[in-house]
């Protein structure tokens, strides 16, 4: 029987592919240091769990398809505290921010379309742009460049007849660059001027690490018909699990192909909006506490890879990820030795294999994404057991 050329197209996801084998080594009894995957350990915010606890309806019945009014509305406080001012038709609720980015690409895009982005990118997105029927036109950045890529030439080049949108995520995984409001302002102008979207994954907003203000691409006039956002509260307020996101537009005609696919799909889930309406009221306290334990694990992991001869990486910027090159002949062939052939004292380490983080043919191989979500003591024992693996992988 036939399937789907599209889906035989996308990869499995590099931060999940490994977890069969994953699971053989935990039951072996060696331990996993998880730098594979955005899951962070900050606890989720108690008003979540309260939420939950209140809930006293007798059915759990469907949401409207446009939404619960206390979460759309909490999402409207949420961005009129940062100067943007919304309706409640101006967002969409979703099932995490993965299923806004898959009901935005499905609505813009056609087979043969192109989606403008810079790379490395997180690697669900070219899945998500693959079902849609269109291909990723990358923008390549570099290390040595932080990752740079708001320049008007460079962005314009990748843009033809065949584009229907350039898509930012700021701050950026797994780079962790930041646009500046001069660069974002730059992206929104060349999206206006080729009457193509701006797609704004906005979902790690709150995880900058030098005071730079909360920026989104909705804060520019004038652009209201280009900008679509994704959002969630999955990083956010550390609830993953909720699997509650957005997708945010003033572009009417947009919104409106987007409700199809939100009433195919029927509903978000009931409970989990109420609850994560309520996350929206934690204090900015809340944000500095976070921000500043991200920054401390960001010091962490970067002080110690910088250890390790022969590691290219960066200091991120925002989110909380580091991209690095190791000196290793393929990072994927790596991982897996890791988790068959190799520990220390019972322990080993589970990354993101850089390859899938690219469009460009070839780049990525030696690269791998890692995740600082968990605790700093465990970060710095983690690339400790990095460093003696990568020195008795290149030795056997």
């Amino acid at each position: 029987m036939k399937l789907s050329s599209k889906m035989q197209r996308c990869g499995l996801s590099p931060m999940r592919k490994f977890n069969p084998y994953a699971t053989k080594v935990k039951e072996r009894g060696i331990k996993i240091y998880h730098l594979n995957i955005g899951q962070p350990d900050v606890e989720t915010p108690a008003p979540f769990f309260q939420a939950l606890k209140d809930f006293d309806e007798k059915v759990v019945a469907y949401a409207p398809s446009s939404g619960i009014p206390a979460y759309l509305d909490a999402v409207r406080g949420y961005y009129k505290r940062i100067g943007v001012e919304l309706t409640r038709d101006e967002i969409l609720p979703t099932t995490g921010g993965s299923e806004a980015l898959q009901m935005t690409f499905a609505t813009i895009l056609d087979d043969g379309d192109e989606v403008v982005m810079p790379e490395p990118f997180y690697p669900n997105y070219a899945t998500s742009v693959t079902l849609a029927g269109a291909s990723i036109r990358p923008i390549p950045t570099f290390v040595e460049e932080d990752y740079f890529y708001a320049d008007r030439a460079r962005v314009e080049a990748c843009i033809n007849e065949h584009t229907r949108a350039i898509f930012v995520t700021n701050p950026g995984n797994p780079t962790g660059s930041i646009l500046s409001p001069e660069q974002l302002k730059l992206m929104l102008d060349i999206a206006k001027e080729h009457d193509i979207f701006l797609i704004c994954d906005e979902v790690y907003r709150e995880f900058v690490y030098a005071g730079e203000p909360l920026l989104s691409g909705l804060q520019f006039p004038g652009y209201e018909d280009n900008v679509i956002v994704i959002d969630s509260v999955s990083k956010r307020f550390s609830a993953c699990g909720a699997r509650v996101g957005c997708v945010i537009s003033k572009n009417k005609e947009f919104m409106a192909q987007v409700m199809k696919w939100c009433q195919c799909r029927l509903a978000s889930a009931t409970v989990d909006q109420i609850a994560s309406a309520a996350l929206y009221g934690m204090d900015p306290d809340y944000f500095e506490a976070v921000r500043a334990e991200y920054k401390l694990r960001r010091d962490t992991m970067v002080a110690k890879l910088k250890e390790i001869p022969g590691v290219v990486c960066g200091v991120p910027k925002g989110a909380f990820y580091v991209m690095c090159a190791l000196p290793v002949d393929d990072a994927d062939k790596f991982q897996m030795w890791l988790l068959e052939e190799f520990n220390d004292n019972n322990e080993t380490v589970l990354f993101a294999c850089g390859e899938p983080f690219y469009a460009t043919p070839g780049r990525g191989k030696n690269e791998v994404r890692l995740a600082y979500t968990i605790n700093a003591p465990d970060i710095a024992r983690a690339i400790d057991i990095l460093k003696i693996a990568i020195e008795k992988y290149n030795n056997r």
